[in-house]
């Protein structure tokens, strides 16, 4: 079993527009939270990354009490930098914890997360513990990726899996099944008792530049063979050129961008009052 990967902040958020968007869009479907004079909303947002669409949660509920939660450092130091309007009241505070086991300690009004689960395997087998974590009327709610079987992950896991790459890498360039059918996702969280909105949008994502698509993939997908190569500038550089020209193939350039369909599904969960 390969360790976890390094992550980079920086190179995350070079994308940050379009990794926004289905945030926002699953914000959106969040239902009103439970209410009580005095008592400001309690927010976790689990697998928080930089903390840039941990402060738009400020948006919706000013005066919300939001915890970010990520078990990297190097994303959590990022995330540091931010801080809670000053206008709406609310408060911001960022802390490690590993999603994998991760089991909240105090009762929440929300708990969301935002691209991380498919990095979590078993995933839903959490989820009686995070909505028990709910007060009676609160939301879970996350998006992930459902782009498994795109050309991106399969060229890179096919690489891998190449002779001349196979006793390195093999294990690094996919996840097998990370991720639930909307439809699959919906039953879990009924049969937790909760009222389900659950559903699956494909963006059609217009990337310019250099190898787009391989420099999307440099803050996500690829970040477990970067991190098996880091001490090996040579091979990661014959690596990054290989894939990028299958890359090209795949998604040739037009004349206004690389056109990068993305499938995300989402899911949200309203505990019964």
């Amino acid at each position: 079993m390969h360790s976890s990967p390094n992550w980079d902040p920086r190179q995350y958020l070079r994308h940050a527009g379009h990794r926004t968007r289905p945030f926002l869009d699953l914000l959106a479907r969040i239902p009103d939270l439970p209410t009580a004079p005095g008592r400001p909303p309690r927010i976790a947002d689990l697998g928080c990354g930089a903390g840039n669409v941990t402060v738009l949660l400020f948006d919706r509920w000013p005066d919300a009490h939001v915890t970010g939660l990520d078990n990297s450092a190097e994303m959590l130091e990022a995330a540091r930098a931010h801080t809670a309007p000053e206008d709406g009241g609310g408060l911001l505070d960022f802390r490690p914890a590993d999603a994998a086991h991760w089991v909240p300690d105090e009762t929440f009004d929300l708990i969301v997360s935002n691209a991380l689960l498919q990095w979590v395997p078993g995933h839903p087998e959490s989820f009686p513990a995070w909505i028990a974590a709910l007060r009676p009327g609160g939301t879970f709610a996350f998006q992930v990726p459902g782009n498994f079987t795109a050309p991106s992950h399969t060229i890179l896991a096919d690489l891998c899996d190449a002779p001349h790459w196979r006793d390195r890498l093999s294990t690094h360039g996919e996840r097998p099944a990370p991720v639930l059918d909307p439809a699959a996702y919906l039953e879990r969280l009924a049969a937790l008792g909760c009222e389900v909105d659950a559903w699956e949008t494909t963006y059609i994502q217009m990337l310019t530049g250099t190898d787009p698509v391989l420099d999307w993939v440099k803050g996500t997908a690829l970040r477990p063979v970067l991190t098996a190569l880091q001490d090996d500038p040579t091979a990661r550089d014959a690596f990054l050129a290989e894939y990028a020209d299958l890359l090209r193939k795949a998604y040739p350039p037009g004349p206004h961008g690389t056109a990068f369909p993305f499938r995300r599904i989402f899911a949200v969960a309203r505990k019964a009052e």
